[in-house]
């Protein structure tokens, strides 16, 4: 079992298994890079999103005076990031470097960047150590942790990528100082989500905190970010490559609660739409839609509303009729041939998996979107 370490003015979640490493929470981190790439390593790659230079030289400061041999190269900003062509220039450019075996990647940037500096160093000569350092909320607590990597295609999200570990995350908060506010509020999306399906404290803080006081410094924004994240940990070192739980439990397909609508939505948005704002209306959606199924109650429904609603984050949709949705839905990654699978709740922290709903269910828990808050 993975567990915290707290380190003084740092927390260290350990994450277990075949490849283990640390997730380290806290501020002015990376002076820690060094330790964690090793003395092995020559040449190190900083993938950064190009609109965060200033963050991008604040890693690059200490490997720089470690004698690392740093190439540093800047992303498109977000999603435009994860293609197919943006990875080849990144290889060319590490080809060009001479990076060997022995050399390593790291990532500063928010979830995109995380994802396709991830699927770089899980390509490049099959397989090069990478270190995250996520910039964003939605990074911290998502995407860095769990070695899932990808890019994107013209059929939908994350349809190319590998399971690729890092050799360490580092979550430096004080990184989120400079993050709009937005953006903190989407990755908000992706805490409550956590709260949902294993650890129902951080429904409690969220709905006992001020919204507006949950900033990069707030002593209960850090706990939160914690708590998803080790319940991030407890689900991919008992499940790393999505084959499936103990006793029934969903296994690593629990993460994607709510992100089989919200994969479509974003779609649908040509990616303008944050991603943890998707995510807040797909849990929406799979709480109606297990409503209707029959497996949950109606007072959990509203706490979906209730808690995604109280930070700031959409609770309904309207803007792409059903049909298209669900055509999008039909090549998600959870579906098997033609049966569509939601991750869906019987109670708080009791998830499970609903295969193939009714057509009638699904467009019925959309409606019940349509009458939102957008």
């Amino acid at each position: 079992m993975s567990h915290a370490v707290d380190s003084g003015a740092e927390t260290v979640l350990h994450v277990g298994g075949a490849a283990p490493y640390d997730v380290v929470v806290g501020h002015d981190l990376p002076p820690r890079l060094p330790a964690l790439l090793g003395r092995t390593v020559q040449r190190v790659a900083v993938v950064y999103d190009g609109d965060l230079v200033d963050l991008a030289d604040r890693v690059i400061a200490p490997l720089r005076a470690a004698s690392y041999d740093v190439a540093a190269l800047g992303l498109p900003s977000g999603e435009e990031a994860k293609t197919a062509a943006v990875t080849a220039e990144c290889w060319e450019a590490l080809g060009r470097a001479g990076f060997t075996r022995s050399d390593a990647v790291v990532t500063v940037g928010g979830g995109a960047t995380t994802d396709v500096g991830g699927f770089i160093a899980a390509t490049w000569l099959r397989g090069v150590r990478v270190v995250h350092v996520p910039t964003t909320l939605l990074a911290m607590v998502d995407a860095a942790v769990g070695g899932k990597t990808g890019i994107n295609t013209g059929a939908g999200k994350n349809l190319v990528g590998s399971f690729h570990e890092p050799a360490g995350v580092l979550c430096d908060l004080d990184l989120l100082e400079t993050l709009p506010r937005a953006d903190l509020v989407a990755g908000l999306g992706e805490v409550v989500k956590c709260g949902f399906i294993a650890d129902p404290v951080i429904l409690d803080l969220v709905e006992a905190t001020d919204p507006e006081s949950l900033t990069a410094s707030s002593p209960v924004l850090r706990e939160l970010v914690e708590r998803a994240i080790q319940a991030k940990i407890d689900v991919v070192v008992a499940d790393l490559k999505e084959t499936g739980g103990a006793d029934g439990h969903p296994g690593r397909e629990v993460l994607n609660y709510g992100h089989t609508l919200a994969h479509a939505i974003e779609r649908a948005e040509d990616y303008t739409m944050r991603h943890g704002e998707a995510v807040a209306i797909g849990c929406v959606f799979a709480a109606e839609l297990a409503a209707r199924a029959g497996s949950l109650d109606a007072a959990v429904v509203d706490r979906h509303r209730t808690a995604f609603g109280r930070v700031g984050l959409p609770v309904g949709y309207d803007a792409t009729p059903f049909d298209e949705l669900r055509a999008t839905m039909g090549v998600d990654k959870k579906a098997r041939g033609s049966q569509l699978r939601f991750l869906v709740l019987d109670d708080v922290a009791r998830p499970r998996i609903l295969a193939g709903p009714s057509e009638d269910d699904l467009a019925a828990a959309y409606a019940a979107l349509v009458g939102g808050d957008s």
